[in-house]
C-alpha cells in the first residue's frame, strides 16, 4: 500500500493524519544511565569537556543525576548522566544505558493529546515538570492493545520548549 506524503507549512511531513496541531523543535537531551555515575563523568566531564549545570535526585523516579549541557543558548543539548539510588529497584535507570531520549515541542499539551488520540502509549504520570524544570511526558517504549502506538523499543521525553527555543526555530523574516 502506497502512502501519499506531502509538506504542510512548517509543521513538517505529514502522512495520511491531520495536520499535527505541535511541533518537534530539536533534541533537547540524552540520558545515560550506568550502575555508577563516576565512569560516566570521567569520560563526559573529565575527558570530553562538558560542563556540569546541575543535579537531580528523585526517590520516586529511583534516580540520581548529573545534568551536563553541550553547546551553549536555544540549541544547546542536554546530557543527562544517571544511576539508580537502588539498583535492584524499578525504574531501572542503568538498562538500556541508552536509556531516553528528548525532544522540544513547541505545544506539549496539544501534542500529548493529539497523540494519544492517534492511539500512542504514554508512560504513568502525565504531564509533569522534569529535572530541568521543564513540563515534560514520556511516550512508552512499547506497545499494547489499548494504545498500539510507541517508541518502538525506545522512551521518548517530550518536552515543553521554552520561549526562546520556540523563537530560534522560527523561519527567518
Amino acid at each position: 500500500m502506497l502512502t501519499q506524503v506531502r509538506i504542510v507549512g512548517n509543521r513538517g511531513i505529514t502522512a495520511g493524519m491531520s495536520e499535527r496541531p505541535f511541533r518537534v523543535l530539536g533534541l533537547q537531551q540524552i540520558a545515560i544511565g550506568s550502575e555508577s555515575k563516576s565512569a560516566l563523568r570521567h569520560l563526559w566531564v573529565d575527558t570530553l569537556g562538558l560542563t556540569q549545570v546541575g543535579t537531580y535526585r528523585a526517590e520516586s523516579e529511583n534516580v540520581d543525576e548529573d545534568i551536563l549541557t553541550l553547546g551553549h543558548g536555544p540549541h544547546a543539548v542536554e546530557i543527562d548522566l544517571m544511576e539508580p539510588i537502588d539498583p535492584d529497584a524499578r525504574p531501572r535507570v542503568q538498562s538500556p544505558p541508552l536509556n531516553h531520549i528528548g525532544l522540544w515541542v513547541d505545544d506539549l499539551p496539544a501534542a500529548v493529546a493529539w497523540l494519544g488520540e492517534k492511539g500512542v502509549r504514554f508512560t504513568p504520570g502525565g504531564i509533569r515538570k522534569g529535572a530541568s524544570g521543564f513540563d515534560v511526558c514520556f511516550i512508552h517504549p512499547k506497545s499494547n492493545d489499548a494504545f498500539p502506538l510507541s517508541g518502538e523499543g525506545v522512551l521518548i521525553e517530550l518536552v515543553q520548549a521554552p520561549a526562546d527555543v520556540i523563537a530560534a526555530q522560527e523561519p527567518s523574516a
